[in-house]
């Protein structure tokens, strides 16, 4: 039986953190530099999204340097996201960066939520299993052992893709 975790960030929390998008690219950025980065060079990033160009122009990246000093890492400390260093201006990953990065990951490459996914690629195989089975066109020329073979592969390899997406998000416990 699957637990919850009682130190677990709430989901009104979860949404709040990722409802400002400095803050979302910020816990995005750190998951792609390894769960560390300097203030200046997170705020380049960020300006540099936010305006299409590298670099962004000076005032924008004062502005976001700004922003994400005086508001933003402190919420993100304070929440237990990140850990926020002033005096090395420094930001590494904490506990509830997981937390906030499951909600971030729930969406595939292909605009599908996970779920979504997973119902897509059962029915679609179900379907030609049984199509298999039932001697249909073209599909029933295949032995159906060979295509629930096919059907378990399929969502083998979509479930490696999910575990290794996910295991690219920084675990502070591991440090």
């Amino acid at each position: 039986m699957f637990q919850i975790r009682s130190d677990a960030l709430p989901e009104s929390v979860i949404h709040d953190v990722l409802s400002n998008s400095r803050r979302t690219t910020a816990i995005r950025k750190l998951r792609t530099s390894g769960g560390r980065i300097g203030v200046r060079e997170l705020s380049e990033a960020i300006a540099a999204d936010e305006t299409g160009q590298s670099p962004a122009p000076r005032r924008v990246r004062e502005s976001v340097y700004a922003s994400l000093h005086q508001t933003h890492l402190p919420r993100l400390h304070e929440l237990g996201v990140v850990e926020y260093d002033r005096a090395r201006k420094e930001v590494r990953t904490c506990q509830h960066a997981r937390d906030v990065s499951r909600y971030m990951e729930v969406v595939t490459g292909y605009g599908l939520t996970w779920t979504e996914l997973y119902q897509a690629l059962g029915v679609v195989t179900l379907l030609v299993v049984l199509a298999a089975q039932l001697d249909a066109p073209v599909i029933g020329a295949i032995d159906p052992l060979l295509w629930t073979s096919a059907a378990l592969s399929a969502f083998a390899l979509v479930t490696l893709v999910q575990l290794w997406k996910g295991s690219r998000i920084p675990n502070p416990a591991r440090r």
